[in-house]
């Protein structure tokens, strides 16, 4: 990374809770990749914890029809890439649900929780809070060493 210890880098955008408006949430992050020079792993992985969490808020955190905002920053640092994602969608912890048993066959699993189970996979940390009528979830990714 070409981040100097102690400095850090921040990015901030604010979101409809539309679809179309994750195209911009991966620009964001592809514009901290190019600032700070993301290994191309880490930021893979990161495209995909952002787009099933986004996704996830998006269909099912608000009514249909409901206007709703999604703020996304983004900060790095040397050792890790930090990504908050607040939203004003109704209250969902996603660290309480259940793990999947991926081992099951497929047919048998119930419907969902495979993106938040792609979500923990990716990422080293994963915090939840309902803060001031918002959820916040934050992902933490560590970074290699230089």
């Amino acid at each position: 990374m070409r981040l100097r210890p102690g400095r850090m880098d921040r990015l901030e955008i604010i979101l409809a809770n539309q679809r179309t408006e994750i195209a911009k949430a991966h620009q964001l992050l592809d514009e901290l990749a190019l600032q700070v020079g993301l290994p191309p792993k880490t930021c893979a992985d990161l495209h995909v914890a952002l787009e099933e969490h986004l996704t996830n808020v998006i269909n099912y955190g608000y009514s249909p029809g409901q206007a709703g905002r999604i703020a996304l920053r983004l900060d790095a640092s040397p050792e890790a890439l930090r990504v908050e994602i607040e939203d004003d969608a109704r209250p969902f912890n996603p660290l309480l649900a259940p793990p999947v048993d991926v081992h099951q066959p497929l047919e048998e699993r119930p419907i969902g929780g495979l993106g938040i189970h792609l979500i923990r996979k990716l990422t080293d940390a994963l915090h939840y809070e309902y803060r001031s009528g918002h959820n916040v979830l934050t992902l933490i990714k560590r970074l290699p060493a230089p």
